[in-house]
């Protein structure tokens, strides 16, 4: 059985993604937005196809990478990339929302919406050298 996962980062850590309110949203929001059922999206974080988070004491997902009716087409990879690199789902947040002005957008989570998002699939993959 797992732990649950605290509503707080690690001593010394802000909490990582949008900044605003609007900028989140909860499961069954997703589930409506891809028109999908709430098992779809707990089968898709489990796959990890998506990235949630608890705020609040509720699990949400940044809004931003949740594209139209379907998740972003390079963020499966850039989440499977990152897991296997070590990074916990609060590291991979924080990864995907760290301002790199290189990148248009100046985050990866904004690239990876973009032009630029093989890129950003590319830098994650580096992450384990």
């Amino acid at each position: 059985m797992t732990e649950p996962v605290p509503d707080q980062a690690a001593p010394g850590l802000e909490l990582a993604g949008p900044t605003d309110p609007a900028g989140w949203l909860t499961l069954p929001d997703v589930a409506e937005r891809l028109d999908v059922s709430i098992s779809k999206v707990h089968q898709m974080i489990r796959d990890r196809e998506l990235l949630a988070v608890r705020r609040d004491g509720i699990r949400r997902i940044p809004a931003d990478l949740v594209a139209n009716q379907t998740a972003l087409k390079h963020l499966p990879g850039v989440l499977n990339l990152l897991a296997d690199n070590g990074y916990d789902d609060e590291a991979v947040l924080r990864w995907l929302y760290e301002p790199d002005d290189t990148l248009p957008g100046a985050t990866p989570a904004a690239a990876l919406s973009g032009d630029q998002a093989r890129e950003v699939k590319r830098r994650a993959q580096a992450q384990g050298f």
